[in-house]
């Protein structure tokens, strides 16, 4: 039997994801319509292994019409038959990358960030990954590919930027190898490290311009926003 006790690199996360005030200051710049919106979630899938915190994501299609070749946080749309935004973001997580809903606990959840180009609502809920196991694309029509990527790696300050798009947008990014971390999720993402303590002072003078492979949208989405929008 599985020891679901958080695990002490968590706790903190956990901690914090119970206070409204922190999290709100997580999405001040776009904070939920509530009613007024359509409702998304998306799952930022943490787990442990061998004293390693790694978080899990996927990059998006290739093909899709908005935010192709993004990488994201597993999630989507909540429908009329899920529970809730978390019943949603497991959901997603299952259809999109075959993630077996009873090998995760859920932590918490961000209050929802408002993405107007789109009009949802989007809940952030945060699950620790206690039983990890094979993950892939399953729905090869949303998911080109899924990553695990250490924590120790994403606060690297070698790895952090501050993305540039051509419209003007600056937002924070991360390097991952041979992956671009950008927009919404990477928003989400600096957002959840500053609140888990796991964040390390970087200099954010160091700007880029998104790689072409990451900013394959081929409609007129607002900057900045991913995944969590579809």
């Amino acid at each position: 039997m599985n020891d679901l006790t958080t695990p002490q690199s968590l706790q903190r996360l956990e901690c914090g994801l119970t206070r409204p005030d922190l999290g709100a200051r997580l999405v001040a710049e776009r904070p939920g319509l509530g009613e007024a919106a359509r409702q998304a979630a998306v799952l930022a899938l943490f787990s442990v292994q061998a004293d390693e915190t790694i978080l899990t994501v996927l990059e998006r299609s290739h093909s899709l019409r908005h935010h192709a070749g993004q990488i994201a946080f597993p999630g989507g749309g909540v429908d009329p038959e899920d529970a809730s935004v978390e019943d949603a973001a497991l959901r997603e997580a299952d259809e999109e990358i075959a993630l077996r809903r009873e090998t995760v606990r859920l932590l918490g959840a961000l209050p929802a960030a408002h993405v107007a180009v789109s009009g949802f609502d989007v809940t952030t809920v945060v699950g620790w990954w206690f039983a990890p196991h094979e993950v892939y694309a399953r729905d090869r029509g949303e998911v080109e590919s899924v990553h695990h990527i250490p924590v120790s790696h994403l606060v690297d300050p070698d790895n952090r930027r501050i993305a540039r798009h051509p419209s003007g947008y600056r937002g924070p990014a991360f390097l991952a190898d041979d992956l671009f971390i950008w927009g919404l999720t990477a928003h989400l993402l600096d957002g959840l490290l500053d609140l888990a303590g796991w964040s390390v002072s970087w200099n954010r003078a160091r700007q880029v311009e998104i790689p072409a492979r990451f900013m394959r949208d081929r409609s007129r989405a607002e900057p900045g926003t991913d995944a969590a929008t579809h």
